[in-house]
């Protein structure tokens, strides 16, 4: 994002596997688009040395401490904290420099690359050291989770949160939540978390599948942006600010499919460090955060007769409601749109075997049963590379991409249609589909 937006994107590597694997992030954005010099690179290395040497393994248990490689993405230029194991950079004085090759994205992920297991950033860093420290301890959890005895869940779709429903009780729930936190005493305290909680419950029975989702989603960048609070900030003050500055500034996500956690995450962790002690202990076995915070309240019975829109008149629902309702008929021309264009109309069908899949998770588009409509992305898998600018259809279970079929015939390496790209290897061409106009990417058959 712009200024304290986000604008990041989510990088991930998959061999068939459902959407709840991801294990990548968002960022903060900055207006500074200079490359990275080895003088700059040594600051960020350091300020990460400080951050996991502060942390000391105590809030996981572990060390976040990790080589670290900076990627510019207009140049794919690496300067790195350290030699990787292959042998593909170079020492240049105290960092080590090299080119990320064009199969690979550039993300803010944890990432296996020339036999290294490294922290990747994405240049340039945010400006401001408060969110580039927080950004830094966010993404050095992501390649200690699976070293982590957190129990995995399966998941992490959400498209119940681009329905109107599903948005207006999530805001309500991050209005409770930022009151609980700033709460003066216990009774105000546990009437704002009680509400949190009342306002999630109603979209667990609204939608069945959306407190596996959730969790799913919660438990990876949930935790890591928590993580990203404890240990990027140093004092209980500071982390309260951050916990609230996200459930501020992803109000303004186009969608709240992929970002959700990043406001929530945070906001439970830090309630649950007060009602809680030990929590973290307790996600070996599948836990929610939602459940875990439920545990710590005793509902008073008259409150929790309570409808939800009397809740809901607590914390402004009536024009949340009216904005929504407004969104929700913006959202439903845009999905008869994509309809027409990724369903209805002739598309190119892609599959999805070894992908590596760059997004950004704030402005995906749920299209119901046929899966995501991802407005802009980049993936590499067996095939060659593609770019996307104006939308593709990513079907539920990430096997397979639906584009909008070119308008002509294509024939050689570079393919390209309706905003997308396509960089071919050998060995793979463009075959007539199963409907008129259809087309399907597939291997040569010799």
């Amino acid at each position: 994002m712009k200024s304290a937006m986000w604008a990041g994107v989510l990088s991930v590597t998959l061999s068939f596997a459902p959407s709840g694997a991801i294990a990548a992030e968002a960022t903060t954005k900055t207006p500074d688009e200079s490359a990275i010099s080895p003088e700059r690179a040594i600051q960020v290395f350091a300020l990460a040395r400080t951050l996991c040497e502060r942390d000391a393994g105590k809030l996981w248990g572990a060390s976040l401490c990790a080589p670290i490689m900076l990627v510019d993405p207009k140049t794919r230029a690496i300067l790195a904290s350290q030699a990787d194991a292959d042998g593909a950079l170079k020492a240049r004085g105290a960092v080590f420099v090299g080119s990320l090759p064009a199969k690979d994205n550039a993300a803010n992920t944890a990432t296996h690359w020339s036999g290294t297991h490294w922290t990747q950033l994405v240049w340039p860093l945010p400006e401001d050291e408060a969110r580039r420290s927080v950004l830094i301890a966010h993404e050095l959890f992501h390649r200690l989770h699976p070293q982590l005895r957190i129990a995995a869940v399966e998941g992490g779709d959400n498209a119940h949160l681009d329905t109107f429903e599903g948005r207006y009780a999530l805001q309500l729930e991050w209005r409770a939540l930022a009151t609980a936190l700033q709460a003066d005493d216990a009774q105000a305290q546990r009437l704002a978390i009680d509400d949190a909680l009342a306002f999630r419950a109603d979209r667990y029975r609204r939608f069945p599948k959306a407190a596996n989702d959730e969790t799913a989603l919660e438990l990876n960048e949930g935790l890591a942006e928590y993580t990203g609070v404890m240990v990027g900030e140093a004092t209980p003050e500071r982390r309260l600010q951050a916990a609230l500055h996200d459930l501020r500034v992803h109000v303004g996500d186009p969608s709240f499919v992929r970002s959700f956690a990043y406001a929530t995450g945070p906001a439970y962790g830090l309630l649950l460090d007060r009602r809680a002690p030990g929590w973290r202990e307790r996600l070996a076995t599948p836990a929610s955060l939602y459940a875990l915070l439920s545990a710590t309240v005793n509902i008073d019975e008259a409150v929790g007769a309570q409808t939800l829109d009397q809740r809901a008149t607590r914390y402004g629902g009536a024009a949340l409601r009216e904005s929504e309702q407004a969104r929700e008929l913006a959202r439903q021309r845009v999905s008869a749109d994509n309809l027409r264009r990724f369903v209805d109309g002739p598309v190119l069908r892609v599959p999805l075997q070894h992908m590596n899949i760059q997004f950004d998770p704030r402005n995906l588009q749920a299209l119901g049963e046929h899966g995501t409509v991802y407005p802009g992305l980049r993936i590499s898998d067996d095939w060659g590379t593609l770019e996307v600018s104006e939308g593709a259809l990513m079907k539920p279970d990430w096997r397979t991409l639906v584009l909008v079929a070119p308008s002509k015939k294509t024939r050689g390496s570079e393919m390209s249609g309706a905003g997308w790209k396509l960089q071919l290897k050998s060995g793979w061409e463009l075959a007539a589909g199963d409907r008129a106009g259809d087309r399907v990417l597939k291997r040569v058959v010799k």
